[in-house]
């Protein structure tokens, strides 16, 4: 097979991936969007986290909301728990990996906000951790994952958004299309627009 009849194929295979969570999760994804909605009308805010590439895509749609995704329009609350290396990596020494998101929810998280909580395989311990610790404090919980819905961190949520898929790439590849999707509707939904 060339490099060519490579990059056609994992294209076909991700489009494929995208045809399903469009056909499938289009309900899930508006359901998430309504939550964070209600959460800035409520006055709230968005925590997003996640590690590795999740970790990319939690400060990717933080920037997105302060920012703005395609209308000009006022910054909306959001904070990555995934981009200040000081306090990462003091969490991680002085407490463990596993409360490092956590402690940064109990910190930083009141009732009526929203954490998005990103893992591929959906058995990250430190997510887990944070979004119980979401919950503990009266905050709506978000959870994106793979095809795994039985998981611990699926089952932990208010809402798991589960893609059909258990590839790594094409789950992050559809993870940020969802989000994406869900940045245009909350941006929609309050400032109105087409």
């Amino acid at each position: 097979m060339t490099l060519t009849e490579q990059i056609r194929a994992e294209l076909e295979q991700a489009r494929e991936v995208q045809s399903r969570v469009a056909a499938t999760m289009a309900d899930h994804a508006a359901r998430a969007a309504q939550m964070i909605v209600d959460c800035y009308r409520e006055g709230g805010k968005l925590l997003l986290a996640g590690n590795g590439g999740s970790a990319a895509d939690a400060q990717h749609v933080a920037g997105e909301m302060v920012g703005r995704f395609r209308q000009e329009r006022r910054p909306l609350a959001a904070v990555s728990l995934a981009t200040d290396t000081s306090i990462l990596t003091a969490l991680a020494n002085d407490f463990s990996v596993e409360t490092m998101f956590a402690r940064q929810v109990e910190a930083l998280g009141r009732e009526g906000d929203v954490l998005i909580a990103l893992s591929t395989s959906g058995q990250s311990p430190n997510i887990l951790a944070a979004v119980e610790t979401a919950r503990a404090r009266g905050m709506r919980t978000i959870t994106f994952l793979g095809d795994f819905p039985d998981r611990p961190l699926a089952l932990a949520a208010d809402l798991a958004l589960c893609v059909p898929s258990t590839e790594t790439p094409h789950i992050q590849e559809a993870h940020i299309a969802i989000l994406h999707a869900i940045c245009g509707a909350v941006e929609r939904a309050l400032f109105g627009g087409g």
